[in-house]
């Protein structure tokens, strides 16, 4: 039966643990100059190595190298402490870990107390270390007040906790307050990629990214999930299509899939990556974070260019070539506004009862950007347009700056009779008398020919009476 990998590689000095330089630094720097505090106060989330480092620090407290004369930050490992306090040790007499989960109330603080005052049996100091120090009631910590503002000068105190507000502040402002933080992902990786290394592990391409994204930034959590894929490893390599079906994350050919089909507005591939994540039992919120992922690097390599590779050092050269066309296809303002619609989906689905109904609704978002008319829509449409008027035919060339203007030739129109005046155009008629009955009739003159319309005058005559209606020509 072999040992979890986060006991077997449990470090054991203060340069063994990865990503905490803030913290073991100033520690080992007062154990060398001989500046230890009688309280201590670790914080910070789960498995970044607060535990770890109280137990090594007091394996160096109690070395029995650490004189007052000879100060160190390194545990010699050959002493009976040293090595009762090593990593598979038995434990020291003098050195008391505590679970304040079930060790809390105000009788256990009272017994604490009682054992506090006896003296060490072998070390140098007694220490006591508190772990999970938020679950301690109020009456607990003022049982133990006393003893932890005034201890004796063997008495050291470690409380641990992952949320320090809990502790009481009479009981915070008598240690030394340092807080561990995540582990980066960098960091984390190649610690990793050599521990996989020492025990002879093949690892496949993007496997150790999501085993770090399956941490969270945590090293017991990741070393965890790297035990759990070791364990299942065939022929001793950690497989990427393995380690996808068993942490659930989405394929990065769906990925892929995904983005292609919004940058060609592919309606029926996006459907069917949506109808086999619901066939194959892939948790669609985990789906939806997936995507909004693969947007978010999309966006970082639109923006930063050729210096994204800083930024996703984790990413494989090949996938990182495919993330470049299609941020380039997509645009910047269409990569924001689909970022937008993915997390505002992200937030409508926490108990959502019909998540595939909300997956569809997603694409169909996602695919119609025509009708969102807010401003990112707006600027999506834009920038597609933009991006497409690179292939429009060529507009016809202008003229050299300078050249002689191009003369336009007309034909000459034939010319026509003028149309006869009508009321709307002509000016009204006056009204004219009628003649006697006694007069003849005069003889019709002849015809009169019509000038051309530009040599017609264009102003009625002083006068003040119209002229005569020629009759049309026969």
């Amino acid at each position: 039966m072999s040992t979890a990998l986060y006991r077997r590689y449990r470090p054991e000095n203060f340069a063994e643990v990865i990503g905490q330089e803030h913290v073991t630094a100033p520690l080992m720097q007062a154990l060398r100059s001989d500046r230890v505090n009688h309280a201590y106060l670790f914080s910070g989330p789960r498995g970044c190595g607060k535990t770890t480092s109280a137990r090594i620090l007091a394996r160096i407290l109690n070395c029995a190298r650490n004189t007052p004369e000879t100060p160190t930050d390194t545990p010699c490992g050959e002493c009976e402490s040293c090595v009762d306090l090593a990593r598979g040790g038995p434990g020291s007499l003098d050195v008391v870990e505590i679970d304040a989960a079930s060790h809390g109330g105000v009788d256990d603080a009272r017994e604490l107390r009682e054992r506090a005052t006896f003296s060490p049996s072998r070390d140098r100091f007694k220490i006591f270390i508190l772990d999970e120090a938020h679950m301690v009631t109020a009456q607990g910590f003022n049982a133990l007040l006393k003893i932890v503002e005034e201890p004796p000068e063997y008495l050291k105190f470690i409380f641990a906790t992952t949320e320090p507000d809990k502790v009481i502040g009479t009981i915070r402002s008598r240690t030394h307050h340092y807080p561990f933080r995540l582990v980066a992902p960098e960091t984390l990786q190649a610690y990793l990629g050599d521990l996989c290394a020492s025990e002879g592990i093949a690892v496949g391409s993007g496997v150790l990214p999501l085993v770090v994204r399956a941490g969270g930034g945590s090293v017991r959590d990741s070393l965890s999930v790297l035990d759990q894929l070791m364990a299942g490893a065939h022929e001793a390599t950690l497989d990427y299509e393995r380690a996808v079906a068993l942490l659930g994350y989405t394929h990065v050919t769906l990925l892929d899939d995904v983005v292609e089909a919004l940058a060609a507005r592919d309606g029926a591939t996006m459907f069917r990556v949506v109808d086999h994540v619901i066939s194959t039992g892939h948790e669609p919120r985990r789906f939806v974070e997936d995507v909004l992922e693969r947007l978010r690097d999309l966006i970082v390599l639109s923006v930063s260019g050729d210096a994204a590779q800083a930024v996703l050092r984790s990413v494989p050269a090949d996938q990182m070539a495919r993330m470049q066309a299609q941020a380039t296809n997509l645009g910047a303002a269409e990569l924001s506004r689909s970022a937008d619609v993915v997390n505002a989906a992200l937030s409508e689905m926490s108990g959502a009862t019909s998540p595939r109904l909300h997956l569809e609704l997603l694409c169909a978002r996602l695919l119609l950007p025509a009708v969102d008319d807010s401003l990112s829509g707006v600027g999506a449409r834009l920038d597609r347009l933009e991006r497409g008027l690179t292939h429009a035919p060529t507009a016809p060339a202008r003229p050299a700056v300078g050249a002689p203007p191009v003369q336009v030739v007309h034909a000459p129109a034939e010319r026509l009779p003028a149309p006869t005046p009508t009321a709307s155009t002509s000016p009204a008629p006056t009204p004219v008398a009628p003649a006697p009955a006694a007069e003849t009739p005069r003889p019709t003159p002849p015809a009169e020919v019509i000038p051309p319309a530009e040599a017609r005058p264009t102003t009625a005559p002083d006068d003040g009476t119209s002229p005569e209606r020629a009759p049309a020509p026969a």
